[in-house]
């Protein structure tokens, strides 16, 4: 049993790890957008653009990783998925625009099999007590890994390491990373054969047509994109064209959200688990993010010390982690594979259809004038809007926690 358990903890880290790894990948483009405009001989909009087609690739790969994973098992999907994401940072990292924009897509591709396989192993292989801290747990890692893309790599930058290198030698840690995950996961994690759940587009249409699976999807969405565009892709630019903070400085600021992340993701979902209900907490972390934001755009920055805000807003919107909990919650357990991936899949098309649009929005606000504070706000406005949409939408999720099935055990009991 201690050899069963500590295989369960190894498998989660690795996986973790995995999506550590590509958490770095997707933030890591936003401290070296002037590097990557002049050697890749695009505007910093159109930059901006590329960098949002990792999302191209998370988004509808979501739904594949999930069938995959739980029809052949982590170990024949990890490892797999990380050597595509390794490959796509190689790509990247050649200089040719052709390439770059190919590997960005892969980079989202592979990266989406990490989550999934690690909200998998959790479902596999700990009690549903533990679900949503190690839910939290692993998007805490994850925003570790989008926190040390820009606070770890702008100073290589800024002493003159090359960013090709950097893109390069990422490329090889993922392969790396894919063979300590082929060696060491559990051989046999495959939950779907011989059963009736065997058919994965049958196992898919199941989940989809559950009316709170779509419920989750929307509000985890509305959730993260202002992190997704507003602090990863946009967050460094802002600070400093809207506020006036020099480059250290801005991304110091820009990576405390996901430190934000670091500290919310968990502690959201310890205190979900311990409270048995998810929907207050949602609720909770929505209103909280909603005041940050309006802070961010119209505020004044120095009403607050350095970096508070970042952090209080990075904690409240790991809120958006609960819904993937509420969604495994609400589905067969064989499912659970399945389910995260249609959660990715929903979620993350948020990121892939709207980041764009922030970037025609500010070119059309802006008109070719140099970029002010004004022109940010007109610009993500919209983020409000979509904060409140997530609380309404919360309303009306059923509550899965534990405490809501307590009162039917006692009934059946009495």
């Amino acid at each position: 049993m201690k050899k069963s358990a500590s295989a369960a903890w190894i498998a989660w880290l690795l996986a973790a790890f995995y999506y550590f790894y590509q958490y770095a990948l997707r933030s890591a483009p936003a401290v070296m957008m002037p590097e990557l405009s002049v050697a890749l001989g695009v505007s910093t909009v159109a930059l901006a653009s590329l960098s949002g087609l990792f999302y191209y690739g998370y988004s509808p790969f979501g739904l594949v990783s999930g069938a995959a994973i739980d029809r052949l098992g982590a170990r024949a999907v990890l490892p797999a998925g990380a050597l595509v994401t390794a490959f796509g940072a190689i790509l990247f990292g050649t200089g040719s625009i052709a390439a770059a924009n190919v590997g960005r897509l892969l980079q989202g591709a592979g990266g989406v099999f990490s989550f999934v396989g690690a909200v998998y192993i959790i479902s596999k292989y700990f009690p549903d007590s533990r679900a949503a801290t190690l839910i939290g747990a692993t998007q805490m890692l994850g925003m570790a890994g989008g926190s040390a893309g820009q606070f770890l790599v702008a100073p290589l930058v800024e002493r003159g390491v090359p960013w090709n290198r950097l893109w390069i030698g990422m490329g090889a840690l993922g392969v790396l990373l894919a063979a300590a995950m082929f060696v060491m996961l559990p051989k046999d994690q495959a939950a779907a054969r011989g059963n009736k759940f065997n058919n994965p587009l049958r196992a898919l249409a199941i989940v989809a047509r559950n009316p709170q699976s779509i419920l989750c999807g929307l509000i985890a969405g509305l959730l993260f994109i202002p992190t997704n565009i507003l602090d990863m892709i946009w967050g460094v630019r802002f600070l400093q064209e809207a506020h006036g903070f020099n480059y250290g400085d801005a991304v110091i600021r820009s990576s405390m959200v996901p430190l934000g992340w670091i500290i919310g993701c968990p502690l959201l979902g310890w205190l979900s688990d311990r409270l048995g209900r998810r929907k207050p907490v949602i609720i909770a972390g929505s209103v909280v993010l909603f005041a940050c934001l309006v802070w961010i755009l119209y505020g004044d920055p120095k009403v607050f010390p350095p970096y508070v805000l970042g952090i209080v807003a990075g904690v409240a919107s790991g809120s958006a982690m609960i819904p993937y909990t509420v969604i495994k919650e609400a589905q067969p357990a064989e499912l659970s594979g399945t389910a995260t991936g249609l959660m990715n899949f929903l979620c993350f098309t948020f990121s892939a259809l709207v980041g764009p649009v922030f970037g025609w929005i500010m070119e059309v606000v802006s008109a070719g004038r140099t970029i002010t504070l004004e022109h940010y706000q007109m610009t993500f406005q919209p983020l409000l809007y979509g904060v409140g949409l997530a609380i309404a939408l919360t309303v009306a999720l059923k509550e899965t926690g534990p405490a809501a099935h307590a009162p039917k055990i006692r009934a059946k009991a009495a």
